[in-house]
């Protein structure tokens, strides 16, 4: 115990005893039950990795014990209960670790994969007003995502291209940077590809330049398919190191068109009609005026054309939709906002599942969302659709759970779709039945203990006058039969809470069970003060006693706050 002080006027002070982070009960235990007379050896620290952590690498006790001789609390006959408990929650035994690589089978085509999506990529902030610039590109890229959007508009002086949110006050930034940008920090994070999607506000002059931009910027590292007529995309593992263009291409014959076309100017003020009108899709906004411009043009553009690998593909206003998800013979890209997929998945749920077992299905958010917001990712993962496009200048729960699901596969960017999603018989087309390798039907989980707050904040962080009391948010985000949020007690007054409660969580499709854990500083006067947050796949959680480092609001890891938690699975 100490004592902490909080000044609460000129002459009065406030003294709290607070403890410090010792071994949980559970903790000391295990020990006795692994030790000898105060110490544990080397066989006996294996024998605990084997029977209680589930590992069975007989060279993980060597290295933790070298760990602990670098850091000077190693003893001669062994590990003390306090190196033994310093060792859990040290970063050799962490409940997720990326170390492992990639072990999915990349080799399906890419349709069979969720990919790691950016929104209106350039945007440093809001939808309406803030920069472009290459800046949150290179970001997004660092932190593993594989898919970026550019918006393609013409220079002031129609002699360049510019990248920027169309119809709003976002200022632009050059093409050419982007793709300087991305070239330099496609492959940071990883090695597998990245697909650049053009939304293309240009004229056939001004594609000829993108066609030359990309081929110079990219060389040898551009994907250029051999043919347009594709009844299959390629793997991921086949495009290692490549970059993919997708965009809509324009249409092969010239065709007389009788309707006045709309002014450049006016182009412009109403093109992104999903920032404006919520019921319709800013692409296909876009498109129909590049249709009216284009017909009166030979517009084959075969520089252009032949770079696109993946085909972005429209449904004309008033057509069926169901009719359409049916009725694709070439693979290819389709994209819908959040609310358009809402509404379609009452209707066609089915026949969405369908359509991304071959096809690419690309949501994005609802124009409403001005603030660069995002939504439940998880209604577009349930039906197959692989490119959920969040923005990722911000921050939120939304985005902890999309940041959680590609941690997943060595954090490549790429985690391969369950397989009742990819089965097209009737009976396995159900987003609650797993057919994972990896049967667990049940989660255990027991949260100790946190530490780290008093050395991560200030001591009136969280509270003028106390300590805070800090308590944990545990939910599965999952398909509807998974997801369940449970709550420790707060413990008062802490900055090292000792909690000491189980919970129990049945899984029915672990592909795409997450757990999201948040610590809440409790507030009886207001909103609750967050104090960290993760997000992690539920099956490739590490067995045993672990330790859970915490993330602040925008994705970044804390240096010292972390939890103590115990995971068993049935």
């Amino acid at each position: 115990m100490y004592k902490h002080s909080f000044r609460v006027c000129f002459c009065f002070r406030r003294r709290f005893r607070t403890n410090v982070a010792e071994a949980p009960e559970d903790v000391k235990r295990v020990f006795d039950q692994y030790s000898e007379n105060g110490t544990m050896n080397i066989d006996q620290l294996q024998m605990f990795l084997e029977e209680v952590q589930g590992e069975e690498s007989e060279m993980k006790a060597h290295a933790i014990f070298d760990n602990l001789k670098h850091l000077n609390i190693f003893q001669r006959r062994g590990l003390r209960l306090e190196d033994f408990f310093r060792y859990l929650l040290g970063e050799l035994n962490l409940a997720f670790s990326p170390s492992q690589g990639v072990y999915q089978d990349m080799r399906a085509p890419l349709s069979h994969y969720y990919i790691f999506t950016g929104h209106n990529s350039y945007l440093t902030g809001n939808q309406l007003s803030s920069a472009s610039s290459v800046t949150p590109i290179i970001r997004a890229l660092k932190r593993g995502v594989r898919a970026i959007e550019l918006d393609l508009w013409p220079s002031s002086k129609k002699n360049g291209i510019n990248v920027l949110h169309g119809g709003t006050l976002t200022a632009p930034v050059k093409l050419i940077k982007c793709l300087r940008a991305i070239k330099d920090h496609a492959f940071t994070a990883s090695e597998y590809p990245v697909v650049i999607t053009f939304e293309d506000h240009l004229t056939h002059d001004l594609r000829k330049e993108v066609a030359k931009m990309v081929t110079t910027t990219f060389g040898d590292i551009l994907y250029v398919p051999k043919s347009e007529d594709l009844n299959e995309f390629p793997s991921p593992e086949s495009l290692k190191g490549r970059i993919l263009i997708s965009t809509k291409p324009p249409e092969h014959t010239k065709v007389e068109s009788t309707k006045e076309k709309p002014s450049a100017d006016k182009r412009r003020d109403t093109a992104d009609d999903d920032i404006w009108e919520s019921t319709m899709s800013r692409e296909d906004t876009d498109e129909d005026y590049l249709e009216e411009d284009d017909k009166d043009e030979e517009i084959v553009i075969p520089e252009y054309r032949s770079l696109i690998a993946i085909h972005a593909k429209k449904m004309k206003r008033g057509s069926n939709l169901q009719t359409f998800f049916n009725d694709i013979e070439k693979v290819s890209r389709l994209s819908l906002s959040e609310q358009e997929l809402e509404n379609a998945t009452g209707n066609c749920g089915r026949d969405i599942i369908r359509f991304t077992q071959r096809n690419l299905l690309r949501v994005y958010p609802k124009g409403s969302r001005l603030d660069s917001s995002n939504y439940n990712p998880m209604l577009a993962w349930t039906h197959g659709a692989q490119m959920v496009a969040f923005n990722m200048q911000g921050y939120g729960k939304y985005l902890w759970i999309m940041e959680g699901m590609f941690r997943g596969n060595g954090g490549c960017g790429y985690i391969k779709k369950p397989d009742f999603l990819l089965n097209n018989s009737e009976q396995e087309n159900s987003t609650s039945r797993s057919t994972s390798l990896i049967m667990i039907k049940r989660l255990k989980l027991k949260v100790y203990m946190g530490e780290g707050w008093d050395l991560e904040f200030g001591p009136s962080h969280f509270d003028f006058y106390s300590p805070p009391d800090l308590y944990v948010k545990i939910r599965i985000v999952g398909v509807r039969e998974d997801t369940v949020v449970k709550r420790t007690i707060p413990i008062e007054d802490q900055w090292v809470p000792v909690w000491n409660e189980e919970f129990s969580f049945s899984i029915s499709a672990p592909e795409l069970a997450l757990l999201q854990v948040v610590v809440l500083d409790h507030d009886t006067s207001g909103k609750d003060d967050f104090a960290g947050q993760t997000c992690l796949p539920v099956r490739e959680l590490r067995s045993g006693i672990r330790a859970v480092p915490l993330y602040n609001r925008k994705g970044e890891i804390y240096k010292h706050v972390k939890l103590l938690m115990r995971f068993e699975f049935e």
